[in-house]
């Protein structure tokens, strides 16, 4: 409703796995431990926990991580965190798991084989409205803001557009007050780009100095590249943040996770991002 895209799995994590059956492997089957298929790692250091990248970059999910306490890292183990991808699956195959060829998952879990598009239309009823250019040209009309979100260029349903180059369309902002979406020819239109963002909802698994001068890198999405940051608290909840470099599609919603090298230090909510005109 409120036209940000937040991230269900960080949400599942916090709520069922790392808590809910945390709790109940502990209190119902007074278990020490639990282990779960994260590609993260553990480490502790004068008696508090670390949460490390997983040792295969490609498929390291620290980011989704980040919003474990001390408490809850504790009881947690992740034993695939010291292996890559291809060794897990040469392990599986020589047991012989049936899952050793399965297909990396990329849904939602709690939806199951159902459409995103479909389930949220169960709880949000959709809205038709106008699709426009950053100058105010109405180009066609989308099914709902809700469906879609910040840098998103396929499902648009933007034809050939009179006196438009052949560059492809991308969502650029919403506006939910007029229920607009508006979009922008390029992945690197200026709309597009933010020098930085404001981050809530803080939680730190190791709280950084930030009074000091040191180097720490974000993620505002999974997979993405880390980005040099400066950090600036504006309260106990809320932080400022300064890329190096002006970075595309920040979108409101999402989590910003922080890092000091190899170590995940916590993250936030993304509240809005901060553009100058470039």
């Amino acid at each position: 409703k409120a036209g940000r895209t937040p991230n269900p799995d960080i949400l599942c994590n916090k709520k069922i796995k790392f808590k809910a059956f945390l709790e109940f492997a502990a209190q119902d089957l007074a278990a020490d431990y639990i282990a779960t298929g994260h590609y993260a790692r553990r480490k502790t250091v004068d008696g508090r926990h670390q949460l490390l990248r997983g040792l295969d970059n490609n498929k390291d999910q620290s980011y989704f991580l980040y919003a474990l306490d001390q408490a809850q890292l504790a009881q947690s183990l992740f034993p695939i965190g010291e292996l890559e991808k291809s060794a897990v699956r040469r392990i599986a195959e020589d047991v012989g798991l049936i899952t050793a060829k399965k297909k990396d998952s990329t849904g939602i879990c709690f939806i199951g084989e159902r459409k995103f598009r479909d389930f949220l239309a169960r709880y949000l009823p959709a809205k038709p409205g106008a699709i426009i250019t950053v100058d105010g040209k109405i180009l066609g009309e989308h099914t709902g803001l809700m469906y879609h979100t910040l840098g998103q260029r396929k499902g648009l349903g933007i034809g050939g557009v009179k006196e438009a180059n052949d560059d492809p369309w991308y969502v650029v902002d919403k506006d939910i007050k007029n229920n607009q979406l508006i979009v922008a020819q390029g992945h690197d239109h200026p709309r597009l780009m933010s020098t930085g963002l404001i981050v809530q909802q803080i939680h730190w698994i190791n709280p950084p100095a930030l009074n000091q001068t040191n180097q720490y890198t974000v993620k505002t999405r999974y997979r993405q590249p880390d980005i040099p940051c400066t950090i600036k608290p504006l309260s106990d909840n809320k932080i400022a943040v300064q890329f190096d470099y002006p970075i595309t599609a920040v979108t409101p919603g999402q989590s910003a996770v922080f890092y000091q090298g190899e170590v995940c230090l916590g993250g936030g909510v993304i509240e809005t991002r901060i553009q100058e005109l470039m």
